[in-house]
């Protein structure tokens, strides 16, 4: 398979699961190599993911390294052998990689989930929130970026708007709900799409006040996608250097506890549309 010059996070991904294997195995790059008649240059790339693995390599490295998890195998065996040109690719060398690669995890996630404190999440944001939130960056974006950023945010939706939607969950903070990104009427229109979302049965939202007790977490604000087995979740976070991508075993468990605790304290579904109403009528 020729090299890649920019993997996708997907790919990543695939490659950084078979070098956890090897390891976890207790076999070096050029034992595994030699197990597959390659060198050791060549194992490395593919667990670099610079090169591809065909789904026959693949599930002879998975006996090699007596991994007796079919489930998980046949999920990477997916990801291998996956061509997906998905509608992210018009994108490419257009906007940064992270946006892709987003799209790409939305795309193939057997569920989404989200904590949100300062904005709306960008898969429930209009296309005016979007806009004022994209305008407000630093530095100021060309007008043509910035209309890109914001139809690849809207497009982005389509995973809730399919046939077979994501089942999506989101917990909101009030915070988020009454900043106003750009102004009153674009507020009210961002309140009144949330209504309008929340009555779909795929979709969860739930609201945190400003005057709930026994919520602590300032700094909870994240994307969990759940993978084709709970081996390959993933975890997607703002950081100062960019958007970061969370996939080990422990960060993983301690992301699924965060995102109880602030389910355990967020109303309930019900009482978040109410309550998402009434702020709506005060604008």
């Amino acid at each position: 398979m020729p090299a890649r010059r920019h993997p996708t996070a997907r790919q990543v991904r695939l490659g950084a699961e078979l070098r956890k294997l090897r390891e976890a195995a207790g076999l070096k790059a050029t034992e595994a190599a030699s197990l597959l008649g390659a060198s050791s240059v060549q194992m490395s790339q593919i667990e670099a993911a610079i090169s591809g693995v065909s789904e026959q390599r693949l599930r002879r490295l998975a006996a090699h390294y007596a991994c007796t998890d079919d489930v998980f195998i046949d999920a990477l065996a997916a990801m291998a052998t996956d061509r997906t040109r998905g509608w992210w690719e018009e994108y490419r060398r257009l906007l940064p990689a992270p946006f892709l690669d987003l799209a790409e995890l939305e795309h193939h996630a057997t569920f989404l989930q989200e904590v949100a404190l300062p904005h709306i999440p960008g898969l429930l944001q209009t296309e005016d929130y979007a806009r004022a939130v994209y305008s407000f960056r630093v530095p100021e974006l060309p007008d043509h970026e910035l209309e890109l950023r914001v139809r690849h945010r809207m497009q982005r939706k389509v995973i809730l708007e399919e046939p077979a939607p994501v089942p999506y969950e989101a917990v909101i903070h009030e915070a988020a709900l009454r900043i106003r990104v750009s102004d009153r009427t674009a507020s009210r229109a961002q309140l009144s799409s949330l209504l309008e979302l929340s009555e779909a049965e795929h979709i969860t939202l739930r609201v945190i006040p400003f005057d709930l007790d026994g919520f602590a977490g300032a700094t909870s604000t994240m994307k969990y996608a759940g993978g084709a087995v709970p081996k390959l979740d993933t975890v997607v976070r703002d950081a100062p250097h960019g958007t970061a991508f969370i996939d080990s075993e422990a960060q993983l468990d301690a992301f699924r506890t965060l995102f109880r605790r602030v389910e355990a304290v967020s109303l309930q579904p019900n009482q978040s549309r109410d309550f998402i109403h009434r702020l709506a009528k005060e604008l």
